[in-house]
């Protein structure tokens, strides 16, 4: 190995290692990664921007705008709704909704799928007696599969796609991956209906399990005449009465309610104080002069909930700007005007003070908010929202826009499928129609496009090429090559698949299909084989990640509201993982070689 090399592997270590404790953002720490490959001279700057103009990234941004515009309309909910409608058994109702959704999957983004559907299916499963564990690991489950059977089904089918083209070879056409895709959606949701079904838990999802334990974290402290800091701020009384308090409302003696209660807030005599604090600290203002403390078994999270305010759930993201803040430290509720009640990790609640907690992506806040705070936050890169309403009124009005949306997507990509134009020139018209017949509008546009995740992958390219540039990629295919070519073509096939399916469980999918990519292809030119069949199963490999919750953002969105724990998804996703990498192995050797 060259000295160049070695640097270029240190820092792809040191790059896995960071995304892998989540030290920072992933678009964050792939474009740093990327500055010291052009700094340092790896790359050129016309390979460090090569990302920022390449084909496959620019139509994941176009397809963003398209999803979006379908999205807002409520074909999706208004389906499922219909499915939902005709069957109370929950094996009967999955097995006419999973295909639906995978199909649906395929020519859409995953992730607001799962962000819509999750609190219809979530309610449903509620109210039919069956705990929401039991549905929605298969929700994402189904849309992950769904995803490998077409060019626009993930992100990451574009990004392969495009990194083909920057090789200066022919991509995938749309339906390149449906040779793969199709067998093993149809094979994982097979075990998914039956084995799969079996080994979910019953589990409470996350609002439950903190409404069913809330008693005992939740209090009102009543304001007498003798309480020292009346007419003073909370900050003041913060630093001694409420010292470690997270305070959620507060109702006035006239009836009027403050919330979210701000460090400049006053205390007024008669008011009621709604907080939340460890059992300890709750006996110690009891024992204060001036306050009336209640509670116990009359409390309930219930009676914070008025015409006005609500309590809804947040999950928040991979990306997100609180990760590894505390919600004090985040100003949270002075950012998004709404109170944290309570926190909820890996099926448990967080029983330290609220205002204390140091967010971790897949966290569950329990929030109280007002009516327009879904609306406010529905597109944020921070957490997403998974609500308790009932359906929009627009998803029965504006149906007619829905499947005009969904006949434009319909139209472009039947002129991509018969080569009348490019994914990338189908997508562009796409978004110029929608804008000229008014089904979006500008600032929508905006809102769609999920600029972190366009960020992650132009950057990701730069490191692909930081290894094909220095040889590393050439060094590792020949290693690889070693171990896997006793075993034949297969054997190879097999080794890549495991590759990147670890490296997408531990980090991003996109990061791991970029990794391997280069190594992929070495690996054809050394053997003198078919690039293209190694390709696929990137693809395939990079999306099916099932066996953590980290490794996809549909496994993170569910992980919360399931109330799943980190062992469900190794314990439901391990035979998975075995069934398509099999599965795919063998059609990829049958087809391609």
């Amino acid at each position: 190995m060259t000295l160049e090399m070695v640097f270029v592997a240190a820092m792809i270590v040191l790059m896995l290692i960071s995304l892998l404790f989540e030290v920072a953002r992933a678009d964050f720490l792939v474009f740093l990664f990327l500055v010291i490959f052009l700094l340092s001279g790896v790359i050129t700057t016309e390979q460090a921007l090569s990302g920022f103009s390449n084909e496959g990234m620019l139509t994941v941004l176009l397809l963003f705008i398209v999803a979006g515009a379908i999205q807002k309309h409520g074909i999706i909910e208004n389906f499922i709704y219909r499915i939902l409608g005709e069957t109370k058994s929950m094996r009967g109702s999955m097995v006419k909704l999973l295909p639906p959704i995978s199909l649906v999957s395929a020519f859409l983004n995953n992730t607001p799928i799962v962000v819509t559907l999750t609190p219809i299916l979530r309610n449903w499963a509620r109210n039919n007696g069956y705990a929401p564990s039991k549905v929605l690991i298969p929700l994402s489950y189904a849309t992950i599969l769904g995803g490998t059977i077409t060019l626009i089904g993930t992100s990451t089918n574009l990004i392969v796609h495009g990194l083909l083209i920057n090789a200066g070879v022919e991509g995938f056409s749309f339906f390149t991956l449906s040779v793969v895709g199709l067998p093993i959606a149809i094979v994982g949701l097979i075990y998914i209906l039956t084995i799969g079904y079996k080994l979910l838990p019953d589990n409470l999802g996350a609002e439950d399990t903190i409404r069913k334990e809330a008693k005992e974290f939740l209090a009102e402290a009543r304001i007498q005449d003798s309480f020292e800091h009346i007419d003073e701020t909370i900050l003041t009384a913060s630093r001694n009465s409420f010292e470690g308090v997270y305070i959620i409302e507060i109702i006035r003696e006239d009836g009027g309610r403050v919330e979210p209660v701000g460090a400049s807030t006053y205390i007024r005599k008669g008011d009621h104080i709604i907080f939340s604090a460890s059992l300890n600290r709750i006996a110690i203002i009891e024992k204060l002069k001036g306050i009336s403390l209640e509670t116990g078994t009359d409390k309930s999270l219930d009676v914070l909930q008025n015409e006005n305010h609500h309590l809804v759930e947040a999950v928040i993201s991979h990306n997100s700007s609180l990760v590894g803040k505390t919600i004090r430290d985040s100003e949270f509720r002075s950012t998004h005007d709404a109170g944290v009640i309570a926190v909820h990790r890996n099926n448990q609640r967080i029983n330290s003070r609220v205002g204390d907690i140091i967010l971790k992506p897949g966290d569950t806040l329990l929030l109280l908010a007002d009516d327009e705070f879904v609306q406010r936050h529905q597109h944020s890169q921070d957490f997403y929202v998974v609500y308790t309403v009932n359906p929009p009124e627009q998803l029965k009005q504006n149906n007619l826009k829905g499947f005009l949306a969904l006949g434009l997507l319909l139209v472009m990509i039947l002129s991509v499928t018969l080569g009348f134009l490019s994914m990338f020139e189908a997508m562009l018209i796409a978004v110029i129609l929608l804008v000229v017949t008014r089904l979006i509008n500008w600032r929508e546009i905006l809102n769609y496009i999920q600029f972190d995740v366009l960020l992650l992958i132009a950057s990701a390219f730069a490191i692909g090429a930081a290894m094909t540039a220095s040889g590393l990629a050439q060094f590792l295919a020949e290693n690889m090559l070693a171990i896997a070519q006793p075993l034949g073509i297969i054997g190879v096939v097999f080794i890549i698949y495991i590759a990147t399916n670890i490296f997408t469980e531990l980090i991003t999918n996109s990061a791991a299909a970029v990794l391997m990519f280069p190594i992929a292809f070495e690996m054809a030119d050394q053997l003198n084989v078919d690039y293209m069949g190694f390709i696929v199963t990137i693809a395939v490999a990079a999306s099916c990640s099932f066996i953590t919750p980290i490794g996809y953002q549909t496994n993170l969105i569910v992980y919360g509201p399931g109330g799943y724990k980190f062992s469900d998804y190794i314990k439901i996703g391990a035979p998975l993982v075995l069934l398509t990498m099999v599965t795919t192995s063998i059609i990829v050797y049958i087809v391609w070689f």
